[in-house]
């Protein structure tokens, strides 16, 4: 009998890796991508897994493997994909040895991301293979047969997921043979024509490259994950991915070709059944990316006015679609979930060791780049102490160009240690080699924080909860030859201020190392509790600048235009950042 499991896509590719005989799984988190490596531990015994300290490393990881002849998995979001795209487009000319699989998870909506992009446009650009599930047991499925067609074409081979297939889970057929499958690695043999793609060895790759593309996409017109499903031939609809779902949802009685397998594009699949069908539909998410190979082909597709490719897709969308090119629905009446609630901003955590740190350089009137993690919501009032977020690792650049640029006034660059070894040391390094003066100050809570409290190099731990050193980056800026390195104490508002004033004036460049441990994931909740004396506060606001959500507003002071503070005993974590804010000693420790 088949074992059947619930699973989500992401824990989907985890179990279809280790029955595909996977060897190396290397990876940086990612919302949405995160949970597969955490996942693929679980195989710890049969899968080599890591976090890697960016996803270039995780691709060149994979591939190092795969040209050791095993097979390989790297995972990463969208915008990770930017990162490792320079390994990935030379060893799509090189080819894979053992398979290798590259799981990206594009983000529409922008639920967790700085942008939205395709991925399969980049995809595409590396002229390979391109796998798009649209529920996990597709997503098992497909994961098996990307190590197939990577070893079988010799090419790394893409399986693209999105937020909803990624952390929507259901039910999957496992098989009744389900357990690490054992795969005879294909060994590595020294061929510099191949290993080594100086241009008069690539030259001939590029060639190869362009033969495969046409072998794969024969193989696209014969494989079961691209299937036509009978219907209405009044209408044909071509799909993919998750969007398949709504059109099954809101065009339940039309024919649909829905493509599991997208690039190269199975051309003469699309031809035949858009002969079989009067009007042809494309529908999918994101950027018209199938759409615009098929009116290349000369194929005529019905144009519409309701806007598919913007955002995130849904079945309303497509219920508003369906009311103009058919007119045999209604739109229903929508009404927010959230209409007549008061707006909650994001915020940073209660007693976040980042919120000190903010709370000053506001206060110095410092101009910040900002970086990717917890702390980009150091932006949002009271703090409003944020000016930049650009990508991972490009707050220090930032600060440097703006300094070369001739900008006026105390100017910093803030990232998180997580983010710092991600991309943050070239960054410092180019500062200290260039001659630059810009401060960078290292939020060091010891963890990666923002995707669910990830190791990291300075966390002391792998994925797999073995000991590792703990990268000082104190050391590390000093062995790059930064004179000025200062680590100060996080919670201490009055330290933070002299040592952040010091150096964002001082004449030469600087690191400043801010460390505290993020109190979730060292659990450091709830050590303390303060409360208000309502006698003596005087209303002053100082304490709400911290933007703590702990701190509310509780009754109007004398002309009712100012609010004394009330401290929510449940809510606070204790770190006494709020007494230090008071000048009036209304705040003190309760428990």
């Amino acid at each position: 009998m088949s074992k059947k499991v619930l699973l989500s896509a992401n824990e989907a590719v985890a179990w279809a890796a280790c029955k595909a005989g996977c060897s190396v799984a290397s990876a940086y988190p990612g919302t949405p991508s995160t949970e597969i490596l955490e996942n693929v531990a679980k195989f710890k015994e049969t899968i080599y897994c890591e976090w890697a300290v960016n996803e270039k490393v995780g691709m060149e990881v994979a591939i190092g493997a795969s040209i050791a002849g095993v097979r390989a998995l790297t995972a990463m979001k969208h915008v990770g994909l930017n990162v490792a795209m320079d390994p990935l487009m030379t060893y799509t000319y090189v080819g894979a040895n053992g398979g290798l699989v590259v799981v990206t998870a594009d983000d529409p909506g922008m639920h967790s991301s700085q942008n939205e992009q395709d991925s399969r446009n980049l995809v595409r650009f590396a002229r390979a293979p391109l796998f798009e599930p649209a529920d996990s047991q597709e997503t098992f499925d497909m994961i098996q047969e990307a190590f197939e067609v990577s070893e079988t074409y010799r090419v790394p081979a893409f399986v693209r997921l999105t937020t909803r297939t990624s952390h929507t889970s259901t039910v999957v057929d496992v098989g009744d043979d389900f357990g690490p499958r054992q795969v005879e690695g294909k060994g590595y043999v020294k061929d510099i024509r191949r290993y080594i793609p100086v241009p008069m060895f690539a030259r001939p790759h590029r060639l190869q490259a362009q033969e495969r593309t046409e072998q794969l996409r024969a193989y696209g017109c014969g494989t079961r994950f691209n299937r036509e499903e009978p219907g209405d031939r009044r209408l044909g609809i071509v799909t993919s991915g998750v969007t398949y779902q709504y059109v099954k949802e809101v065009f339940p009685e039309f024919a649909v070709l829905k493509l599991g397998f997208t690039n190269p594009l199975p051309a003469e699949l699309i031809k035949r059944f858009a002969a079989s069908v009067e009007r042809l539909l494309v529908i999918e998410e994101l950027d018209p990316f199938l759409e615009e190979q098929i009116r290349a082909l000369g194929l005529k597709v019905v144009e519409h006015k309701t806007e598919l490719n913007m955002l995130e897709m849904n079945p309303l969308r497509l219920t508003a679609l369906r009311q103009e090119l058919l007119g045999d629905v209604a739109l229903p009446e929508v009404r927010r979930a959230d209409a007549g609630l008061p707006t909650r901003p994001p915020v940073l955590c209660a007693g976040c060791s980042h919120r000190g740190v903010f709370y000053t350089l506001a206060k110095l009137g410092a101009t910040v780049t900002g970086d990717i993690g917890c702390y980009t919501l150091g932006a949002f009032p009271p703090l409003s102490a944020m000016d930049t977020t650009i990508c991972m690792g490009a707050c220090i650049g930032n600060a440097y160009g703006m300094e070369k640029a001739g900008h006026k006034g105390r100017l910093c660059a803030v990232i998180g240690d997580s983010t710092f070894f991600h991309s943050g040391l070239t960054g410092i390094l180019n500062v200290i080699y260039n001659g630059g003066r810009t401060t960078t100050v290292v939020l060091d809570n010891r963890i990666t924080g923002m995707t669910g409290h990830q190791e990291n190099p300075g966390s002391g731990k792998t994925l797999c909860g073995d000991p590792a050193p703990a990268t000082d980056i104190a050391e590390v800026a000093r062995a790059m030859g930064f004179k000025r390195v200062v680590t100060v104490p996080a919670y201490d508002l009055a330290a933070l201020e002299q040592v952040l004033a010091e150096e964002l004036d001082a004449p030469e460049p600087s690191v400043v190392i801010a460390g505290a441990p993020c109190r979730i994931a060292a659990k450091l909740w709830n050590l303390a509790t303060y409360g208000v004396d309502a006698e003596k506060c005087k209303a002053c606001g100082a304490c709400f600048k911290l933007g703590c959500p702990a701190i509310t507003r509780g009754e109007a002071a004398a002309g009712g235009k100012r609010f004394k503070c009330v401290i929510d005993p449940v809510q606070c974590s204790g770190c006494n950042l709020c007494i230090q804010t008071c000048k009036f000693g209304a705040i003190s420790k309760i428990r």
